[in-house]
């Protein structure tokens, strides 16, 4: 049995010797050291031997059995570093090569010029209202009648406004001020919130009008509110929007359910004042209605005008974008030109 034991181990060192990789060296262990290896089976025939021959050929089947170990071991150790060092260096990356490009997607133009002026009126305290109180698909009653215009205004004409099938008096909000007449109806002064969103109108498509666009609805309603607070809130937000060197102006004007009115214009940025096709030979563009909250607007949603007063005002998205960034075409937001939108 000594006989049979030497043998195997030096069978076994040279199959070792001979070993090209970590796969042959997991083999010759299977082959002399598992549980049906050769040494194991050897092993097996000690309980027929005597007690002096089974500590001799014990300790000796133990020893070889340790020494094969270690050489199994240092083989195994020598193939992974040489296979590690293999794989480091083909998958070596070069940092001195020069980088592919991979294109990534940037936020829209209406996006963030929308983020932008929610920044801004959120600095100034207002709160952006919660979507079910400024839906998309509106009824007669909170686009038009609630907002103190007339049956008889040009707005609710066919030609101006989408009119919807099956929804009796239903229709595609025309502008976000019905926005106002849910938070006041939900909510009492003091009212300080902002309403983004898209609004619809029956329009001649050309590069100042779409037949859908964006706007920001804006309502403060409190104790002692004034045309002074408007203005203030108003020159601020253009000033943080524009840049204090963008001249502006106020100039009277109507709306239903304002009073009085105003819009506020901004010198054209195509054409520095002088007068273009933007801007229709005026040098100046408008950027946004207000005024103070009409009284019967106020009484209309049970807030007492005698107590509180207030001031709306209501701006395009696409026409704020279109003047800050020189845009002369408000088509090119909508036509998915990547030449237009990569430059964003």
């Amino acid at each position: 049995m000594k006989t049979q034991l030497e043998n195997i181990y030096e069978s076994a060192k040279a199959d070792i010797e001979k070993a090209q990789s970590i796969s042959d060296i997991d083999e010759i262990r299977l082959k002399y050291l598992s549980r049906k290896g050769e040494f194991n089976s050897i092993k097996k025939g000690l309980k027929d031997l005597s007690d002096e021959d089974k500590r001799t050929i014990g300790a000796l089947a133990n020893q070889i059995t340790q020494d094969l170990e270690c050489l199994l071991k240092e083989k195994h150790e020598t193939f992974y570093q040489k296979e590690l060092n293999e794989k480091l260096q083909n998958d070596r990356i070069d940092i001195t090569l020069s980088g592919k490009y991979i294109p990534e997607g940037k936020v829209h133009p209406i996006t963030s010029t929308t983020n932008e002026i929610v920044s801004i009126f959120q600095n100034l305290g207002f709160s952006v209202i919660s979507p079910e109180l400024s839906p998309e698909v509106e009824t007669e009653y909170y686009n038009f009648d609630m907002l103190n215009v007339p049956h008889d205004h040009p707005a609710r004409d066919v030609q101006d406004t989408f009119y919807l099938k099956g929804i009796p008096n239903g229709v595609l909000r025309s502008q976000t001020s019905g926005a106002q007449i849910h938070v006041m109806e939900n909510q009492k002064p003091p009212i300080k919130v902002i309403a983004p969103g898209r609004v619809y109108r029956n329009e001649n498509i050309n590069s100042r009008k779409n037949n859908f666009f964006h706007q920001i609805e804006g309502l403060y309603v409190d104790k002692g509110i004034t045309f002074g607070d408007l203005k203030g809130v108003l020159n601020e937000f253009i000033r943080l929007y524009f840049g204090s060197a963008r001249p502006t102006r106020f100039r009277s004007s109507f709306f239903p359910f304002t009073e009085p009115s105003a819009e506020v214009d901004v010198q054209c940025i195509m054409c520095q004042g002088k007068g273009c096709r933007t801007c229709s030979g005026t040098g100046w563009l408008e950027v946004l209605g207000a005024g103070m909250v009409d009284v019967n607007v106020l009484n209309g949603v049970g807030i007492d005008p005698e107590i509180y007063s207030g001031f709306a005002f209501g701006m395009g998205v696409e026409r704020l974008s279109m003047l800050k960034y020189a845009i002369d075409d408000i088509r090119l937001f909508f036509n998915n030109d990547k030449r237009f939108l990569e430059q964003f």
